[in-house]
């Protein structure tokens, strides 16, 4: 049986596996952190797309019991005036976007993977890989790939799949050429707090369009507000992020929104050390997808900016389509090009739009005026389907693919 070397454990890693496994392919998740990237504070969101893409493979069933659903969007202007209120209930009768922190989703898609067979090993970071070896170790007349570890250790397979994120170690090794991830001008801060003051109605999420930034929050059923904020600002350095503090965070947020008549700075004020903050990158495209032997999935391939929230979503997409590919396409390089061909076009338009929102921070006030006014005509002249493309994406799993 052809095995797959899959390099990251994060959400496109345990979902890819998953997905081949019900394909008849077997695989071996590596992680290149000792326990798993998990991040206290941050939090996302699944879409229709991204929950019905799970429930292909079985796997929406323990991501749903660590989330909590949302059905309604409303928009605020700096000024505290509402733009508009729309619903987000699942295209064509699908989901309704479901809320649940990063480490939760993590630790729910690697447990479910473990408890189906799928071994996870940790500490395991890439350094090269190579495909001399005369067969592979599903006895088969092709040359294996092998990948060699930072602590190393070898694992040859048939094929090997980067899921490992948007500073991929396997895009460099595909493409020594490929472009670096695009700084989007954005820093991204994550938080949640269980102060009272500042509660959302349940099952709503509060967008907030500040004279500086953009914030949003939603509560969840045990009370807990989890908030983000897109804040203008240079890429930072590494040792620069890893020294902020969650009280600097806090201080760049409140800061960021305290001329504003919202309540975005009061509720990143009463939040406690639940807060992290990072760079915003996206990849406007990547040439070199896939070789012979090894192809990329998630942000690996197409890194997008976060303000879409379809990151989680995408990649999940990517793991089901492409065991689909591998599954009736036995020749790797045969098989990588229909993927490529099915998802590159739809991904692309994702992160070319979750660029188009950063680019939405307008900073003059006549700039902010047409993009209020803008956002309020949306509200009343669309009630979701004009999203159809994105949120109502559904993969046929029983569909041969040619």
């Amino acid at each position: 049986m052809t095995h797959a070397l899959i390099i990251g454990g994060g959400i496109a890693g345990p979902v890819t596996a998953m997905a081949l496994q019900r394909a008849g392919i077997g695989s071996t998740v590596y992680e290149a952190y000792p326990s798993g990237a998990d991040h206290a504070g941050a939090f996302l969101v699944l879409f229709a797309n991204g929950l019905e893409a799970l429930s292909v493979i079985g796997a929406d069933r323990p991501v749903r019991e660590h989330s909590f659903p949302s059905g309604t969007v409303e928009f605020l202007s700096d000024t505290g005036g509402t733009l508009g209120t729309r619903p987000i209930a699942g295209s064509g009768g699908g989901p309704r976007p479901r809320t649940l922190p990063r480490a939760a989703l993590y630790r729910a898609l690697r447990d479910e993977a473990t408890r189906r067979g799928i071994r996870v090993e940790y500490g395991k970071r890439l350094v090269s890989t190579s495909t001399d070896t005369p067969t592979g170790p599903s006895g088969g007349p092709h040359p294996a790939i092998t990948a060699v570890f930072a602590d190393g250790t070898r694992a040859a397979g048939d094929l090997l799949i980067g899921a490992d994120g948007i500073h991929s170690r396997t895009r460099a090794l595909l493409d020594p050429a490929a472009p670096v991830p695009r700084h989007t001008g954005q820093l991204t801060v994550c938080g949640r707090t269980r102060a009272t003051g500042h509660r959302v109605p349940t099952g709503t999420y509060r967008m907030m369009y500040g004279s500086r930034g953009f914030f949003g929050c939603t509560t969840g059923p045990d009370g807990t507000t989890y908030w983000f904020a897109n804040v203008p600002g240079a890429e930072l350095p590494r040792a620069s992020l890893a020294s902020l503090t969650p009280g600097r965070w806090r201080s760049r947020v409140t800061e960021t929104f305290a001329d504003d008549r919202t309540p975005a700075a009061a509720i990143a004020a009463a939040t406690g050390d639940d807060i992290v903050g990072t760079n915003a990158y996206d990849i406007p495209t990547t040439p070199v997808w896939h070789d012979a032997r090894t192809v990329l999935v998630g942000d690996a391939a197409h890194a997008t900016a976060p303000n879409a929230a379809q990151g989680a979503s995408m990649a999940i997409e990517d793991g089901v389509v492409l065991a689909r590919c591998l599954r009736d396409l036995p020749v790797p390089a045969e098989a990588f090009a229909a993927y490529e061909r099915l998802r590159r076009e739809r991904v692309e338009r994702v992160v070319a739009m979750s660029a188009a929102m950063a680019g939405r921070l307008a900073a003059t006030p006549g700039e902010r005026r047409a993009r209020d006014e803008d956002v309020a005509r949306r509200m009343a002249d669309d009630t979701g389907g004009g999203t159809e493309w994105l949120t109502g994406y559904r993969i046929d799993w029983g569909a041969p693919v040619h």
